[in-house]
């Protein structure tokens, strides 16, 4: 499987079960990055794609019923206990800190980065998208 998540600098996920951002050109990004394939997301996400062309499969549960080599997008679950599941991490993180109540703690030393792209958002001055694969 492989995830897609976004943080903030302190790896921040979600404050008072709400997501920290709705940036359009971060989700244009993750659009021509996943190229057409179909991503995993929950209710919750679904919102964020429904001006984009990304083709969504909407389920209860993304990181348990995605399929092996599948895109998921992840906002509410720390995927750490699926770690063993993953073979890419699509990590997009942007250069400030909010308050959360929900932060990414997967240890990402089986991972190794293979690409890094910075760019500029509509809610943020500066966005990095970074791949770790196994």
């Amino acid at each position: 499987m492989k995830l897609i998540i976004c943080l903030d600098e302190k790896k921040g996920m979600l404050f008072n079960g709400r997501r920290q951002s709705r940036d359009r050109v971060l989700i244009e990004n993750l659009e021509t990055y996943v190229a057409g394939a179909p991503v995993y997301m929950a209710p919750y996400s679904e919102s964020l794609f429904l001006k984009s062309g990304v083709q969504r499969k909407i389920c209860a549960e993304p990181l348990t019923e995605a399929p092996k080599g599948a895109y998921c997008f992840v906002e509410c679950t720390d995927p750490a206990p699926f770690e063993k599941k993953l073979t890419e991490v699509v990590l997009y993180h942007w250069n400030r800190h909010y308050p959360s109540d929900l932060t990414f703690t997967m240890d990402m030393s089986g991972f190794r980065l293979t690409a890094t792209e910075e760019f500029v958002g509509s809610s943020h001055e500066k966005i990095t998208r970074e791949v770790w694969k196994k």
